[in-house]
C-alpha cells in the first residue's frame, strides 16, 4: 500500500471511529426502498457502480456491486446470497476492489458482493447533530435505501453476511447486534467495538481530522446514553446466535506495515502513556483492547466468536488477510442459513 494512502486511511478510518445515534432502532431490510438510482456504470466485467440519490444522506451515495456468475442473465425472481462489505472512515467504497482485491477471490463467484460508500467521516451512524438529528443518516441510508434497493432491483437475496474494516467493522457489528437476524454472520477487522470505554480517544481523532465529533455522537458525559445506545459491547446479547469473527492488530509493528510511522493525534497522550512496550499505533492498540473485551463477553455467553489479535498497526493491509480468514465463516452462513 502506498505510504500516503496508508497514512490517509489511518487518519480517516482509525482516528475517529465512533458511531452513535439518538434515533430509534431501524427495522431490517424494509420492503420499500426510499432511495433511487441516478446512474449505473459498468467498471469491469463483474463490477458495477451505482450512484444513488439518498434522502438519508442529503445527497448522493455510491455503491459498488461485484456480480456473481450468471448475474447478467438474471430473471425477475433470481436471487443470490449477499455479502456486504462496509467502507472505513474515508468512505471509499472502492477500497475492497483496489486494495483488498476481492474480485480475485474464486469463492465469491457465486455471491453478490455489495460495497456501499458513505460520506467522509460518516461513521455508519445517524448523526446526533447536537440534538437536531437530520443528515447524514448513514445507518438509515444502509438499512432503508441500500439493502432494499439491491434486494428489489439487483438480485440480492435474504441470506446476508457483513464485514468491515475499522469503522466499517463497527458498523457491521453494531447493526448485527441491534438487529438480530439481519446478517447470518459478521466480521470486523481493526474496529472500535466498545468505544464508550475510550471517548477521549475517538473525540481527539475527530478533532484531528477537522470533524466536530460532538455533532456525530454528542458529549460522552452529557449524551452518554447516545454513546451507549450504539456500542456493540453494550448490545452483545444481540450477537448470541450470530457467528462473529473479530480481528485486530495489537499496535506493535507487524509484517504488513509500511515504513512510515502513524501520525500522533493530539489529545491521545494518556493512551500513548498507557500503551504497552513496543506499541507504535495507539489507535490499533485501543481497538485490540476493545476487541478482547467484546470477545470475552461473547465467550462468556457461549456465543460463536472467533478472535485473532496479531502484531500489526492500523495502517497495514491486514483487512486483506483477515477477510480471507473470515471468509469460510461468512460463506457458510450465506450458503447454509437463510435469514429473515
Amino acid at each position: 500500500m502506498p505510504n500516503s494512502h496508508a497514512r490517509r486511511r489511518t487518519v480517516l478510518t482509525g482516528a475517529a471511529l465512533l458511531t452513535a445515534a439518538g434515533t430509534s432502532l431501524l427495522g431490517a431490510a424494509p420492503a420499500r426502498a426510499t432511495g433511487r438510482v441516478l446512474a449505473e456504470r459498468r467498471v469491469s466485467e463483474r463490477l458495477i457502480e451505482l450512484t444513488m440519490d439518498s434522502p438519508a444522506l442529503g445527497g448522493p451515495g455510491r455503491v459498488a456491486l461485484l456480480t456473481p456468475r450468471g448475474w447478467d442473465r438474471r430473471g425477475p425472481g433470481d436471487r443470490w446470497p449477499t455479502l456486504y462489505l462496509l467502507a472505513g472512515g474515508d468512505g471509499d467504497h472502492t477500497t475492497w476492489t483496489t486494495l483488498f482485491r476481492v474480485q480475485e477471490l474464486a469463492e465469491l463467484r457465486e455471491v453478490l458482493v455489495v460495497m456501499p460508500g458513505m460520506p467522509l467521516f460518516g461513521f455508519w451512524t445517524d448523526w446526533w447533530n447536537h440534538g437536531r438529528q437530520g443528515p447524514p443518516g448513514v445507518r438509515t441510508y444502509f438499512l432503508r435505501e441500500v439493502v432494499p434497493l439491491v434486494e428489489r432491483d439487483y438480485g440480492a437475496g435474504p441470506r446476508r453476511a457483513a464485514a468491515g474494516e475499522s469503522q466499517g467493522g463497527f458498523g457491521a457489528l453494531g447493526m448485527a447486534a441491534r438487529i438480530p437476524g439481519l446478517f447470518g454472520a459478521v466480521a470486523a477487522f481493526g474496529a472500535p467495538v466498545h468505544p464508550i470505554r475510550h471517548p477521549e480517544m475517538w473525540l481527539s481523532g475527530a478533532k484531528f481530522v477537522g470533524v466536530d465529533g460532538y455533532a456525530i455522537f454528542g458529549d460522552p458525559w452529557e449524551q452518554w446514553k447516545v454513546w451507549l445506545n450504539w456500542d456493540p459491547f453494550h448490545h452483545a446479547d444481540g450477537l448470541r446466535d450470530t457467528p462473529v469473527y473479530l480481528a485486530s492488530g495489537d499496535g506493535t509493528p507487524g509484517p504488513l506495515d509500511g515504513p512510515d510511522p502513524e501520525p500522533h493525534i493530539p489529545g491521545t497522550e494518556k493512551w500513548v502513556a498507557l500503551a504497552g512496550p513496543g506499541v507504535v499505533s495507539v489507535t490499533e492498540a485501543i481497538c485490540a483492547e476493545e476487541t478482547r473485551m467484546l470477545s470475552g463477553r461473547l465467550t462468556s455467553m457461549r456465543a460463536p466468536v472467533t478472535t485473532h489479535v496479531y502484531p500489526g498497526t492500523h495502517t497495514g493491509t491486514y483487512g486483506y488477510r483477515e477477510l480471507r480468514h473470515a471468509l469460510p465463516m461468512l460463506l457458510a452462513a450465506l450458503h447454509d442459513r437463510p435469514r429473515r
